[in-house]
């Protein structure tokens, strides 16, 4: 399926500002399940950009607005071709071999940054506790443990816009009880990891325009899911917001430990303090009007 994605940021600030040097990973990936067709990002005041790859693997813009402004408006269009992935299922491995595989040194040190806690990424007595209510035993193999894990997160917590932000723990939303899509993928990594399961935060976008109606008129956003080594299968997108695997509705940006190896816009600026943030994302059919 051909999807158009337009993401906006912008930045207004209390006063003028200066120095302003920025890094994006707003840029599609292009790998099995989807190809970026076009990518086009602007930027007002107007910049040079230039591009790197960071050590995960996705494509980072990067900029400085030398020049004084108010505004700082970031503006990303994206056409990307998706479809749904024919994974051979019955090709995960057993529950013996598979939990076997990554009980293995060699394994363990090839995936070890996908393995270890990070700031938000809690293996703290809450996260363990609430980890050990999804026995391997009763899951079978390792798809079958990451499949409950992602049921158990969707039917325990409240999906609530602003009930938490960017720097919210795993062991915050346990307290709190409702959070957004960044807190559930962040608990699936604490559970699959503290499990011994390799498993990474995935940036993007999710289509469900045509769920809602042609002429629906809701507040769109950027979206986080997790992808999962599954032996047998390797790396596997797995929503614990939505509970389902990743299909074509979805548009991989990017991949790391957590969401602040992947911020879509972070920077900083020489000026006022006082600013206001604005986000629109719009995801669409390219063929639909």
């Amino acid at each position: 399926m051909k999807l158009d994605i337009c993401h906006v940021t912008k930045y207004t600030y209390g006063a003028m500002v200066t120095d302003s040097v920025n890094e994006l990973r707003l840029s599609p990936r292009t790998d099995e399940r989807q190809a970026c067709y076009r990518h086009r990002i602007t930027i007002e005041p107007n910049v040079l950009l230039a591009s790197y790859e960071d050590d995960f693997g996705n494509r980072v813009h990067c900029f400085t607005a030398w020049q004084p402004h108010r505004e700082l408006v970031i503006t990303a269009h994206s056409t990307v071709v998706t479809r749904d992935q024919e994974v051979p299922w019955q090709s995960a491995w057993g529950a013996e071999e598979s939990w076997g595989l990554l009980k293995r040194d060699s394994f363990v040190n090839e995936f070890a940054e996908y393995l270890l806690p990070t700031s938000v990424v809690s293996f703290h007595p809450a996260a363990r506790e609430y980890a050990a209510a999804i026995p391997r035993e009763a899951s079978g193999n390792v798809l079958g443990f990451v499949k409950s894990a992602a049921d158990k997160i969707y039917r325990d917590f409240e999906y609530k816009p602003h009930s938490t932000g960017v720097h919210t723990t795993v062991d915050e939303l346990l307290q709190i009880g409702s959070g957004v899509c960044q807190d559930f993928a962040h608990l699936m990594l604490s559970v699959c990891r503290i499990h011994g399961v390799p498993a990474r935060y995935v940036s993007g976008y999710h289509f469900v325009g045509d769920l809602r109606g042609r002429d629906a008129d809701f507040e769109q956003a950027s979206h986080a899911w997790v992808e999962v080594y599954i032996p047998g299968l390797g790396w596997q997108g797995i929503d614990p917001t939505n509970n389902n695997m990743i299909d074509w509705r979805y548009v991989k940006l990017g991949h790391g430990r957590d969401y602040h190896d992947i911020v879509p816009v972070k920077g900083i600026y020489r000026g006022t303090p006082e600013q206001t943030l604005q986000v629109k994302v719009d995801v669409r059919l390219a063929d639909a009007g």
